[in-house]
């Protein structure tokens, strides 16, 4: 990856209105996952064909946090 494919892949979430949050490896390094947010998985399958990144299975999760159960 370039700079300018990383800043291309930047301004085509912003466009998509996706934004990554962090990626990390599989044990043996065959498989990424990555965390977004975004207003939909739409959004995400869009952006990713757009780069040219695949994106095999998205799942839409919702958010739980600690305090909610307080």
């Amino acid at each position: 990856m370039t700079k300018e494919g990383a800043d291309q892949v930047r301004q085509i979430n912003y466009e998509e209105g996706v934004r990554w949050l962090f990626s990390f490896l599989s044990p043996d390094k065959r498989k990424t996952y990555c965390l977004y947010e975004a207003p939909n998985a739409d959004a995400i399958r869009i952006a990713a064909r757009r780069a040219n990144i695949p994106a095999d299975v998205v799942i839409e999760v919702s958010e739980i946090r600690p305090e909610m159960f307080a």
